[in-house]
């Protein structure tokens, strides 16, 4: 019956997409939109790439434009970016142009996922695979589990590079520092924690603090900014888009030797 036809398709359809991605290339934790932009490129350069969101629409904050005025600004340097994603734009002053949010979010993902990245939604990342003083993986469940406390053992999923994209509490870095005495290329071998806003030097710092920032691990986005303790930027966001193609690139350049 057409009933078990459609339970059929998308379970049997699913398990083979999770199947296919437990080996992957790089793995991205989190869904904001440097981690989109990092997933496009990847992807499009040939790289086996997924990305596991815990919320049930990935995006991060970009959908919400400020205060859920549903519009964006994005600085001129980052515009390279924007058109390629196709993305509708309008000039506001100079050097500055305002989007769209819903537009803007639903382009990146349409594309990333379209150059071959795979997105896993409502998964969280309570961990990461560990070895020989090497980040070599996520731990996944569900978000709904870890919610809910339930004690429900996870999944694991190995990568040859993983990428911290989680915003402001930068997980995955305060994870591995955490749980392994591990010292990250930081000022104090830690998770410094974001300042407070300066839209100039956020921009210009978040670029910069996109970085591996311990082997096998590199941070995009305002995790970058968390990890490094640099200031917060606000709804700008050429800078989550050009720290999501730096990311991408130095990835690339190095898994493609």
């Amino acid at each position: 019956m057409i009933e078990t036809r459609v339970s059929q398709g998308i379970v049997s359809t699913y398990f083979d997409k999770l199947q296919k991605n437990l080996e992957l290339d790089v793995a991205i934790v989190g869904g904001g939109p440097s981690g989109i932009v990092a997933a496009y490129y990847l992807a499009k350069a040939g790289l086996k790439v997924a990305q596991f969101d815990r919320k049930l629409a990935p995006g991060g904050g970009m959908w919400g434009g400020a205060m859920m005025f549903n519009q964006i600004v994005i600085q001129e340097e980052a515009m390279e970016i924007v058109r390629e994603f196709g993305i509708n734009y309008e000039p506001f002053m100079e050097g500055l142009y305002v989007m769209d949010s819903v537009e803007s979010t639903s382009s990146l993902l349409y594309h990333a996922v379209h150059a071959g990245a795979t997105v896993f939604n409502c998964y969280s990342v309570e961990d990461v695979v560990y070895k020989g003083n090497r980040v070599s993986g996520v731990v996944v469940n569900w978000t709904p589990v870890l919610r809910e406390g339930l004690h429900v053992d996870p999944l694991n999923i190995m990568a040859k590079v993983v990428i911290d994209g989680t915003g402001h509490d930068s997980e995955i870095a305060a994870t591995v520092a955490r749980k392994n005495g591990a010292r990250l290329e930081t000022e104090t071998g830690g998770v410094i924690g974001e300042r407070s806003l300066d839209v100039t030097a956020g921009e210009q710092e978040v670029v910069r603090g996109t970085k591996e920032i311990y082997p096998g691990l590199y941070v995009c986005g305002m995790a970058a900014s968390a990890v490094s303790g640099t200031p917060r930027m606000g709804p700008i966001f050429g800078g989550m888009l050009m720290s999501g193609k730096k990311v991408a690139d130095e990835i690339i350049a190095r898994l493609k030797k």
